[in-house]
């Protein structure tokens, strides 16, 4: 009973690190904003990131311009979620995980929001470039190409949990049986739209499998070490399951200009504001 209890518990921290996948690094995010100043990381830490607001802030000096992140609240939230998507994504039909990451091209593209002709109603298009979205009359909502969680409806819940952790962890440990059907229930019942909630599954999945020995050793550890880098599981999912995750899902709270549990450096963060009215 103690192991099986121990294996929970180590499950439990892998699901905790495939929730963060919506801030992985990998060879396919987009290009680092040039000319950051400082050391200061950008997040918004809590007590289980392990840094305090001296070393990770919600905002970032980059090429002379800074960005802070707003603390988005209900009321923002409420009016992401007035609008209805036309045209959304559909369902997937297999694991993306048992082939390469897809390639999402040019590190330049966004994915924008392009109103429709009813009130509260929009379509999300990949553009070549920011400038080229504004130009066209769409609003950027993160960059990199459209993907399953590109939409309104899945911004909110990003903004809603600023860290997924604990809810995911506890829809993971519904699937410890191997009932995918109740873990991919609980996750969309956090907010995630089907396909989003598909990813997000299938991500948590690819995370236990490549990772699971890896984070034995850093149970219960703070999700960043003292230099600010992440701990081993954590890293573990950036080089195993953070490609996949952020071609197929479209949107991640970097790209997004989100900060969260999770500190990055000012070079990887993508600055955005998020109205759409």
């Amino acid at each position: 009973m103690k192991l099986a209890a121990r294996a929970l518990a180590v499950f439990a921290a892998v699901v905790a690190v495939a929730c963060q996948s919506g801030d992985s690094a990998s060879d396919t995010a987009p290009a680092p904003a040039a000319g950051c100043s400082g050391t200061v990381l950008f997040g918004r830490p809590n007590a289980k990131t392990g840094l305090d607001d001296t070393q990770c802030q919600p905002r970032c000096t980059c090429s002379g311009v800074t960005f802070e992140a707003p603390l988005y609240g209900q009321a923002d939230i409420d009016a992401l979620l007035a609008w209805k998507q036309l045209d959304p994504p559909a369902m997937l039909s297999a694991d993306p995980y048992a082939s390469p990451a897809p390639d999402v091209g040019s590190p330049d593209r966004v994915c924008a929001v392009v109103r429709g002709a009813e009130p509260k109603t929009y379509r999300v298009q990949t553009f070549e470039s920011e400038a080229a979205a504004k130009a066209a009359g769409a609003i950027p909502t993160h960059y990199g190409p459209c993907g399953l969680c590109s939409s309104l409806a899945n911004l909110a819940v990003y903004m809603r949990y600023p860290d997924l952790t604990a809810p995911v962890r506890d829809c993971g440990l519904k699937g410890v049986s191997g009932d995918a059907a109740a873990q991919l229930a609980c996750i969309g019942a956090l907010g995630f739209e089907p396909p989003c909630a598909q990813i997000w599954s299938y991500n948590t999945d690819a995370t236990r499998a490549a990772c699971f020995d890896t984070c034995i050793s850093v149970l219960g550890k703070p999700y960043h070490q003292e230099d600010g880098s992440l701990n081993a599981c954590l890293q573990c999912d950036e080089d195993k399951s953070g490609p996949v995750f952020k071609a197929v899902a479209g949107r991640t709270r970097r790209n997004t200009g989100l900060a969260n549990a999770l500190c990055r450096p000012c070079s990887e963060v993508r600055p955005l504001l998020h109205h759409y009215d």
